[in-house]
């Protein structure tokens, strides 16, 4: 016999809706807008928990030795994206309600919540580090490390020490192989490619004086053997990225085109998320540190410049080229893209 499921206990609602409990009210004198605070950061922290859970299902296809570019595998993981995508602009929403509260009805409560801060958000960190922030690279290592709980800080390392997606997505993006035979001679050094010795002219032929130090950029980003220095791509993966971006339009590369342009997404859509968040934090506190001991606005700020992590994808497009002048494909390269 099948078992009678009851919304509220589907849910375990007396759980969520009983986990709301004001300092201030605690403290006997309720700021009525502390609830509202509360609740935001509450949702918060489940759209992170979903994200995380996205985001570990995407990991663990990519991690896969090998993946048809045309299966289910990469169809689910561009999917997976776009959901994270879609729950990052409902993140950037949500500060609208929290908005609402103006900075007086913040003062009726703020005090009593430190040291506590929305930096503590482990979750958060976790999700940056499945995406590839290491704590090297994280913005005030420091206050980092003062300002979580040693398991927290155990937890991220764990996952730090696993392949990150954009690791991941490096690896997929060297097994592609457009530019080997039989469509080429695999055996020809890089900057006497074929193609890429047509795609730097076509490249050259829309630069104008000022921009004449981009084509510098263009041989190391392309040329270099391994990654440069601060580079989470190494220069066989950017020249993947670089060719499903300017021949997206071959149905092969449609969903690789998709998996990348929604990195990209995500990549701006976290940046708007923060700067968002930055000009709430101006608006409520000022010039006052943050309730965890930051410099508030100004570090929030910083994070934001920093902790990036497929803006290489992005930079990409520096390098692209009109659809008319991009190099003519052999035409086994052509029928295979067109799934002939």
């Amino acid at each position: 016999m099948a078992k009678n499921v009851y919304y509220s206990d589907y849910l375990q609602l007396d759980k969520i809706l009983n986990a709301q409990q004001t300092e201030s009210g605690l403290a006997g004198d309720e700021a009525h807008d502390e609830m509202l605070f509360i609740i935001i950061h509450q949702a918060y922290e489940l759209w992170f928990k979903q994200m995380k859970y996205e985001m570990q299902s995407i990991v663990d296809i990519m991690r896969k030795p090998t993946i048809n570019d045309n299966s289910p595998d990469v169809f689910s993981v561009v999917h997976r994206l776009k959901r994270i995508a879609t729950i990052w602009q409902l993140g950037i929403q949500q500060i609208d309600v929290l908005e609402t509260m103006t900075p007086l009805d913040f003062l009726d409560f703020r005090d009593q919540l430190r040291p506590a801060s929305g930096f503590q958000s482990f979750q958060f960190k976790m999700l940056e580090a499945m995406m590839g922030l290491k704590f090297e690279d994280r913005h005030g290592k420091a206050f980092y490390q003062s300002h979580l709980r040693k398991e927290h800080i155990d937890e991220i390392a764990k996952i730090e020490a696993q392949p990150s997606l954009i690791e991941l997505l490096n690896g997929w993006l060297e097994r592609i192989p457009f530019f080997d035979a039989p469509f080429y001679n695999d055996s020809t050094e890089v900057k006497f490619h074929p193609f890429w010795v047509d795609y730097k002219k076509a490249f050259a032929s829309t630069l104008n004086e000022n921009d004449e130090s981009i084509l510098k950029t263009f041989e190391q980003f392309f040329y270099t053997e391994g990654k440069l220095k601060g580079n989470r791509l190494s220069a066989k993966a950017n020249r993947a990225a670089l060719f499903i971006l300017a021949y997206r339009d071959y149905p092969l590369l449609q969903i690789p085109f998709q998996l990348l342009d929604t990195l990209i997404l995500i990549d701006e859509l976290m940046s708007t998320w923060r700067a968002r968040h930055i000009s709430m934090v101006a608006r409520m506190i000022g010039m006052r540190t943050g309730t965890g001991g930051s410099t508030g606005a100004d570090y929030l700020s910083k994070s934001r410049d920093h902790h990036g992590v497929f803006n290489e994808l992005s930079g990409l497009n520096t390098y692209l080229v009109q659809r008319k002048n991009l190099p003519e494909l052999p035409i086994g390269l052509k029928e295979r893209l067109g799934f002939s």
